[in-house]
Protein backbone atom coordinates (compact mmCIF):
# COMPACT_ATOMS: atom_id res chain seq x y z
CA UNK A 1 0.00 0.00 0.00
CA UNK A 2 1.13 3.51 -0.75
CA UNK A 3 0.52 4.51 2.88
CA UNK A 4 -0.25 2.67 6.09
CA UNK A 5 -3.81 2.21 7.30
CA UNK A 6 -3.36 4.50 10.32
CA UNK A 7 -1.77 7.18 8.16
CA UNK A 8 -4.76 7.07 5.83
CA UNK A 9 -7.21 7.16 8.73
CA UNK A 10 -5.48 10.19 10.22
CA UNK A 11 -5.47 11.97 6.86
CA UNK A 12 -9.31 12.06 6.81
CA UNK A 13 -9.89 11.80 10.59
CA UNK A 14 -11.48 8.35 10.57
CA UNK A 15 -12.48 6.79 13.87
CA UNK A 16 -12.40 3.11 12.97
CA UNK A 17 -11.66 0.72 10.12
CA UNK A 18 -12.66 -2.95 10.35
CA UNK A 19 -11.28 -5.64 8.04
CA UNK A 20 -13.66 -8.58 7.73
CA UNK A 21 -12.55 -12.04 6.58
CA UNK A 22 -14.60 -15.24 6.49
CA UNK A 23 -12.82 -18.19 4.93
CA UNK A 24 -15.92 -20.36 4.63
CA UNK A 25 -17.92 -17.91 2.50
CA UNK A 26 -15.00 -16.13 0.86
CA UNK A 27 -16.05 -12.80 2.37
CA UNK A 28 -13.44 -10.05 2.21
CA UNK A 29 -14.90 -6.75 3.34
CA UNK A 30 -13.87 -3.44 4.87
CA UNK A 31 -16.09 -1.27 7.09
CA UNK A 32 -15.01 2.34 7.63
CA UNK A 33 -16.51 4.56 10.32
CA UNK A 34 -15.55 8.16 9.72
CA UNK A 35 -17.31 10.27 12.35
CA UNK A 36 -20.06 9.60 14.90
CA UNK A 37 -20.40 13.08 16.40
CA UNK A 38 -23.95 13.48 15.16
CA UNK A 39 -25.01 9.86 15.56
CA UNK A 40 -24.28 6.29 14.51
CA UNK A 41 -22.58 5.96 11.15
CA UNK A 42 -24.86 4.99 8.28
CA UNK A 43 -23.81 4.15 4.76
CA UNK A 44 -24.34 1.52 2.11
CA UNK A 45 -22.39 -1.64 1.40
CA UNK A 46 -20.78 -1.62 -2.03
CA UNK A 47 -19.79 -4.88 -3.78
CA UNK A 48 -17.21 -4.41 -6.49
CA UNK A 49 -14.36 -6.41 -8.12
CA UNK A 50 -11.64 -4.08 -6.89
CA UNK A 51 -8.30 -4.70 -8.56
CA UNK A 52 -6.50 -4.55 -5.21
CA UNK A 53 -7.05 -4.27 -1.47
CA UNK A 54 -5.44 -0.84 -1.69
CA UNK A 55 -8.13 0.35 -4.11
CA UNK A 56 -10.89 -1.07 -1.90
CA UNK A 57 -9.51 0.68 1.18
CA UNK A 58 -9.19 4.02 -0.60
CA UNK A 59 -12.76 3.73 -1.89
CA UNK A 60 -14.29 2.95 1.50
CA UNK A 61 -12.34 5.72 3.23
CA UNK A 62 -13.42 8.35 0.71
CA UNK A 63 -17.03 7.20 0.66
CA UNK A 64 -17.41 7.05 4.45
CA UNK A 65 -16.10 10.58 4.83
CA UNK A 66 -18.58 11.71 2.21
CA UNK A 67 -21.41 10.12 4.22
CA UNK A 68 -20.46 12.19 7.28
CA UNK A 69 -20.71 15.40 5.28
CA UNK A 70 -23.87 14.25 3.51
CA UNK A 71 -25.72 13.54 6.76
CA UNK A 72 -24.50 16.75 8.36
CA UNK A 73 -25.39 19.13 5.56
CA UNK A 74 -28.95 17.80 5.15
CA UNK A 75 -29.62 17.90 8.89
CA UNK A 76 -29.68 14.21 9.82
CA UNK A 77 -28.55 13.04 13.25
CA UNK A 78 -26.23 10.45 11.76
CA UNK A 79 -22.53 9.97 11.21
CA UNK A 80 -20.66 8.69 8.21
CA UNK A 81 -19.77 5.09 7.47
CA UNK A 82 -19.42 2.78 4.49
CA UNK A 83 -18.60 -0.81 3.67
CA UNK A 84 -17.12 -2.51 0.64
CA UNK A 85 -17.14 -6.19 -0.23
CA UNK A 86 -14.40 -7.27 -2.61
CA UNK A 87 -16.04 -9.45 -5.23
CA UNK A 88 -17.95 -9.61 -8.49
CA UNK A 89 -21.63 -8.87 -7.80
CA UNK A 90 -22.60 -10.84 -10.90
CA UNK A 91 -21.17 -14.15 -9.71
CA UNK A 92 -19.88 -14.00 -6.12
CA UNK A 93 -23.09 -13.32 -4.17
CA UNK A 94 -24.57 -15.84 -1.77
CA UNK A 95 -26.81 -15.86 1.28
CA UNK A 96 -23.95 -17.21 3.37
CA UNK A 97 -21.62 -14.38 2.32
CA UNK A 98 -24.07 -11.60 3.18
CA UNK A 99 -25.02 -13.24 6.46
CA UNK A 100 -21.33 -13.45 7.35
CA UNK A 101 -21.07 -9.74 6.57
CA UNK A 102 -24.11 -9.15 8.78
CA UNK A 103 -22.36 -10.77 11.72
CA UNK A 104 -19.46 -8.37 11.36
CA UNK A 105 -21.88 -5.43 11.23
CA UNK A 106 -23.60 -6.73 14.36
CA UNK A 107 -20.28 -7.00 16.21
CA UNK A 108 -20.00 -3.20 16.05
CA UNK A 109 -23.03 -2.83 18.31
CA UNK A 110 -24.83 -0.19 16.27
CA UNK A 111 -21.87 2.09 15.52
CA UNK A 112 -22.39 1.25 11.85
CA UNK A 113 -25.75 0.78 10.09
CA UNK A 114 -25.60 -0.65 6.59
CA UNK A 115 -27.77 -0.45 3.47
CA UNK A 116 -27.55 -1.32 -0.22
CA UNK A 117 -25.19 0.45 -2.60
CA UNK A 118 -23.51 -0.16 -5.95
CA UNK A 119 -23.48 -3.90 -6.59
CA UNK A 120 -25.91 -4.78 -3.79
CA UNK A 121 -29.70 -4.92 -3.65
CA UNK A 122 -32.63 -4.90 -1.26
CA UNK A 123 -32.59 -8.71 -1.45
CA UNK A 124 -28.93 -8.85 -0.41
CA UNK A 125 -29.48 -6.49 2.50
CA UNK A 126 -32.38 -8.58 3.72
CA UNK A 127 -29.91 -11.48 4.03
CA UNK A 128 -27.73 -9.18 6.15
CA UNK A 129 -30.78 -8.39 8.28
CA UNK A 130 -31.04 -12.05 9.23
CA UNK A 131 -27.95 -11.52 11.39
CA UNK A 132 -28.33 -7.94 12.63
CA UNK A 133 -30.98 -5.25 13.12
CA UNK A 134 -28.50 -2.54 12.07
CA UNK A 135 -29.79 -2.47 8.50
CA UNK A 136 -31.82 0.00 6.46
CA UNK A 137 -33.04 -0.01 2.86
CA UNK A 138 -35.11 -3.16 3.34
CA UNK A 139 -38.24 -4.05 1.40
CA UNK A 140 -41.61 -2.48 2.12
CA UNK A 141 -43.04 -5.85 3.06
CA UNK A 142 -40.66 -5.80 6.03
CA UNK A 143 -41.49 -2.22 6.98
CA UNK A 144 -38.73 -0.48 5.04
CA UNK A 145 -38.66 1.97 2.18
CA UNK A 146 -37.46 -0.48 -0.45
CA UNK A 147 -34.96 0.43 -3.14
CA UNK A 148 -33.83 4.02 -2.39
CA UNK A 149 -32.75 4.67 -6.00
CA UNK A 150 -35.99 6.42 -7.08
CA UNK A 151 -35.65 8.75 -4.09
CA UNK A 152 -31.99 9.43 -4.82
CA UNK A 153 -32.96 10.27 -8.40
CA UNK A 154 -35.76 12.54 -7.17
CA UNK A 155 -33.25 14.44 -5.06
CA UNK A 156 -30.97 14.82 -8.08
CA UNK A 157 -33.93 16.01 -10.15
CA UNK A 158 -34.73 18.66 -7.51
CA UNK A 159 -31.04 19.60 -7.38
CA UNK A 160 -30.93 20.13 -11.14
CA UNK A 161 -33.89 22.47 -10.78
CA UNK A 162 -31.97 24.39 -8.11
CA UNK A 163 -29.10 24.80 -10.56
CA UNK A 164 -31.25 26.02 -13.45
CA UNK A 165 -33.10 28.36 -11.10
CA UNK A 166 -29.78 29.84 -9.97
CA UNK A 167 -28.29 30.25 -13.45
CA UNK A 168 -31.37 30.83 -15.59
CA UNK A 169 -34.11 31.82 -13.13
CA UNK A 170 -36.32 28.87 -14.07
CA UNK A 171 -37.24 25.42 -12.75
CA UNK A 172 -38.76 24.43 -16.09
CA UNK A 173 -36.32 21.83 -17.43
CA UNK A 174 -38.00 21.30 -20.80
CA UNK A 175 -35.70 23.81 -22.47
CA UNK A 176 -32.52 21.99 -21.36
CA UNK A 177 -30.61 18.91 -22.42
CA UNK A 178 -28.94 16.48 -20.02
CA UNK A 179 -26.12 13.98 -20.55
CA UNK A 180 -26.53 11.06 -18.14
CA UNK A 181 -23.44 8.95 -17.46
CA UNK A 182 -24.47 5.62 -15.95
CA UNK A 183 -27.88 3.96 -16.26
CA UNK A 184 -28.05 1.90 -13.10
CA UNK A 185 -31.07 2.18 -10.83
CA UNK A 186 -30.58 5.88 -10.06
CA UNK A 187 -29.57 6.88 -13.59
CA UNK A 188 -32.61 5.09 -14.98
CA UNK A 189 -35.02 6.85 -12.63
CA UNK A 190 -33.41 10.22 -13.31
CA UNK A 191 -33.88 9.63 -17.05
CA UNK A 192 -37.52 8.80 -16.36
CA UNK A 193 -38.19 12.01 -14.42
CA UNK A 194 -36.40 14.18 -16.98
CA UNK A 195 -38.16 12.51 -19.93
CA UNK A 196 -41.54 13.40 -18.42
CA UNK A 197 -40.42 17.05 -18.53
CA UNK A 198 -39.54 16.79 -22.21
CA UNK A 199 -35.79 17.05 -21.61
CA UNK A 200 -33.48 16.06 -24.45
CA UNK A 201 -31.34 13.20 -23.14
CA UNK A 202 -27.90 11.89 -24.05
CA UNK A 203 -27.11 8.60 -22.33
CA UNK A 204 -24.25 6.17 -21.87
CA UNK A 205 -23.38 3.08 -19.85
CA UNK A 206 -20.85 0.25 -20.06
CA UNK A 207 -23.81 -2.16 -20.39
CA UNK A 208 -25.06 -1.88 -23.98
CA UNK A 209 -28.40 -3.49 -23.19
CA UNK A 210 -29.16 -0.82 -20.61
CA UNK A 211 -28.39 1.88 -23.15
CA UNK A 212 -30.68 0.27 -25.72
CA UNK A 213 -33.53 -0.07 -23.22
CA UNK A 214 -33.34 3.52 -21.93
CA UNK A 215 -32.91 4.93 -25.44
CA UNK A 216 -36.10 3.22 -26.59
CA UNK A 217 -38.12 3.94 -23.46
CA UNK A 218 -37.20 7.61 -23.09
CA UNK A 219 -36.34 8.62 -26.67
CA UNK A 220 -32.74 9.28 -25.61
CA UNK A 221 -29.65 9.61 -27.78
CA UNK A 222 -27.00 6.95 -27.03
CA UNK A 223 -23.32 7.90 -27.10
CA UNK A 224 -20.20 5.94 -26.22
CA UNK A 225 -18.81 6.12 -22.67
CA UNK A 226 -16.00 8.39 -23.85
CA UNK A 227 -18.20 10.64 -25.99
CA UNK A 228 -20.45 11.60 -23.08
CA UNK A 229 -17.98 14.37 -22.16
CA UNK A 230 -18.22 15.92 -25.62
CA UNK A 231 -21.97 16.41 -26.04
CA UNK A 232 -23.57 19.84 -26.29
CA UNK A 233 -25.82 19.16 -23.29
CA UNK A 234 -26.18 22.07 -20.87
CA UNK A 235 -26.21 19.66 -17.92
CA UNK A 236 -23.84 16.76 -17.22
CA UNK A 237 -25.25 14.20 -14.77
CA UNK A 238 -22.61 11.68 -13.65
CA UNK A 239 -24.51 8.73 -12.15
CA UNK A 240 -21.85 6.02 -12.18
CA UNK A 241 -18.55 5.85 -10.27
CA UNK A 242 -16.49 8.79 -9.02
CA UNK A 243 -13.45 10.70 -10.23
CA UNK A 244 -14.94 11.43 -13.67
CA UNK A 245 -14.36 15.19 -13.43
CA UNK A 246 -10.60 15.50 -13.72
CA UNK A 247 -7.82 17.26 -15.62
CA UNK A 248 -8.66 15.47 -18.87
CA UNK A 249 -12.44 15.74 -18.84
CA UNK A 250 -12.78 19.33 -17.60
CA UNK A 251 -11.09 20.53 -20.77
CA UNK A 252 -13.70 18.69 -22.86
CA UNK A 253 -16.88 19.61 -21.01
CA UNK A 254 -19.13 22.17 -22.71
CA UNK A 255 -21.88 22.02 -20.07
CA UNK A 256 -22.87 24.83 -17.71
CA UNK A 257 -23.99 22.55 -14.87
CA UNK A 258 -22.67 19.32 -13.30
CA UNK A 259 -25.35 17.64 -11.21
CA UNK A 260 -25.54 13.88 -10.74
CA UNK A 261 -25.85 11.03 -8.25
CA UNK A 262 -22.29 9.66 -8.30
CA UNK A 263 -20.12 10.00 -5.20
CA UNK A 264 -16.73 11.74 -5.27
CA UNK A 265 -17.34 13.18 -8.73
CA UNK A 266 -14.30 15.44 -8.52
CA UNK A 267 -11.08 13.46 -8.73
CA UNK A 268 -9.33 16.12 -6.64
CA UNK A 269 -11.77 18.42 -4.87
CA UNK A 270 -9.15 21.04 -3.96
CA UNK A 271 -7.97 21.40 -7.56
CA UNK A 272 -10.98 20.63 -9.70
CA UNK A 273 -13.54 22.66 -7.76
CA UNK A 274 -11.72 25.92 -8.55
CA UNK A 275 -11.13 24.78 -12.15
CA UNK A 276 -14.86 24.34 -12.71
CA UNK A 277 -15.55 27.73 -11.16
CA UNK A 278 -13.01 29.39 -13.43
CA UNK A 279 -14.60 27.74 -16.44
CA UNK A 280 -18.06 28.97 -15.45
CA UNK A 281 -19.50 25.54 -14.67
CA UNK A 282 -21.88 25.35 -11.70
CA UNK A 283 -21.16 22.19 -9.71
CA UNK A 284 -23.83 20.79 -7.40
CA UNK A 285 -21.73 19.11 -4.67
CA UNK A 286 -22.30 15.39 -4.98
CA UNK A 287 -22.84 14.63 -1.30
CA UNK A 288 -25.67 17.18 -1.23
CA UNK A 289 -27.51 16.47 -4.46
CA UNK A 290 -27.35 12.68 -4.07
CA UNK A 291 -28.49 12.64 -0.44
CA UNK A 292 -32.05 11.56 -1.23
CA UNK A 293 -31.18 7.89 -0.82
CA UNK A 294 -29.64 8.47 2.59
CA UNK A 295 -32.62 10.54 3.69
CA UNK A 296 -34.95 7.77 2.56
CA UNK A 297 -33.19 4.92 4.38
CA UNK A 298 -32.62 7.08 7.48
CA UNK A 299 -36.38 7.40 7.76
CA UNK A 300 -36.59 3.69 8.50
CA UNK A 301 -34.86 4.26 11.83
CA UNK A 302 -37.97 6.07 13.08
CA UNK A 303 -40.52 3.97 11.21
CA UNK A 304 -40.68 4.54 7.46
CA UNK A 305 -43.01 7.25 6.22
CA UNK A 306 -42.77 8.06 2.52
CA UNK A 307 -44.52 11.42 2.78
CA UNK A 308 -42.03 12.54 5.43
CA UNK A 309 -39.13 11.27 3.33
CA UNK A 310 -40.40 13.15 0.27
CA UNK A 311 -40.64 16.41 2.22
CA UNK A 312 -37.09 16.02 3.49
CA UNK A 313 -35.72 15.20 0.04
CA UNK A 314 -37.35 18.27 -1.46
CA UNK A 315 -35.25 20.36 0.94
CA UNK A 316 -32.21 19.50 -1.21
CA UNK A 317 -33.37 22.30 -3.53
CA UNK A 318 -33.12 24.88 -0.75
CA UNK A 319 -29.86 23.52 0.67
CA UNK A 320 -28.22 23.91 -2.74
CA UNK A 321 -29.66 27.40 -3.04
CA UNK A 322 -27.97 28.29 0.26
CA UNK A 323 -24.69 26.78 -0.92
CA UNK A 324 -24.80 28.81 -4.11
CA UNK A 325 -25.45 31.97 -2.09
CA UNK A 326 -22.41 31.26 0.12
CA UNK A 327 -20.36 30.61 -2.99
CA UNK A 328 -21.31 33.99 -4.41
CA UNK A 329 -20.85 35.90 -1.15
CA UNK A 330 -17.47 34.39 -0.28
CA UNK A 331 -16.20 33.85 -3.84
CA UNK A 332 -15.37 30.18 -3.23
CA UNK A 333 -16.10 26.93 -5.10
CA UNK A 334 -19.40 25.22 -4.35
CA UNK A 335 -17.70 22.11 -2.94
CA UNK A 336 -15.86 24.22 -0.38
CA UNK A 337 -19.06 26.05 0.56
CA UNK A 338 -20.87 22.74 1.11
CA UNK A 339 -18.00 21.38 3.19
CA UNK A 340 -18.07 24.45 5.42
CA UNK A 341 -21.80 24.14 6.06
CA UNK A 342 -21.40 20.49 7.03
CA UNK A 343 -18.36 21.17 9.22
CA UNK A 344 -20.13 24.02 11.02
CA UNK A 345 -22.94 21.69 12.06
CA UNK A 346 -20.54 18.97 13.21
CA UNK A 347 -18.49 21.49 15.18
CA UNK A 348 -21.61 22.95 16.77
CA UNK A 349 -22.64 19.52 18.01
CA UNK A 350 -19.20 18.18 18.90
CA UNK A 351 -19.37 19.45 22.49
CA UNK A 352 -22.38 17.21 23.10
CA UNK A 353 -20.55 13.94 23.69
CA UNK A 354 -22.87 11.09 22.85
CA UNK A 355 -22.90 7.33 23.23
CA UNK A 356 -24.96 5.39 20.76
CA UNK A 357 -26.92 2.48 22.19
CA UNK A 358 -28.69 -0.19 20.19
CA UNK A 359 -31.93 -1.61 21.57
CA UNK A 360 -33.99 -4.20 19.70
CA UNK A 361 -36.10 -1.84 17.63
CA UNK A 362 -33.62 0.77 16.51
CA UNK A 363 -31.00 3.18 17.63
CA UNK A 364 -31.26 5.84 20.30
CA UNK A 365 -28.96 8.44 21.75
CA UNK A 366 -27.83 8.78 25.35
CA UNK A 367 -25.97 11.87 26.53
CA UNK A 368 -22.97 11.28 28.79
Amino acid sequence: MAAGVFERMQYRDHEQVVFCNDKTTGLRAIIAIHNTTLGPSLGGCRMWPFVSEDEALEDVLRLSRGMTYKAAVVGLNLGGGKAVIIGDPKKDKSEALFRAFGRFVHSLGGRYITAEDVGTSVHDIEWVRMETPYVTGIGRALGGGGDPSPMTAWGVYSGIQACTRWLHDTRDLSQFSVAIQGLGHTGYWLASYLHKDGVKLYITDIEEERVRQVAEEFNATPVSPDEIYDTDAEIFAPCALGGVVNDNTIERLECRIIAGSANNVLEDEDRHGPMLREKGILYAPDFVINSGGLINVANELEGYNQERANRQIEKIYYILKKIFEVTKEEDIPTALAANRLAEQRIEMMSHLKQTWVAPHTGVRRRNQ
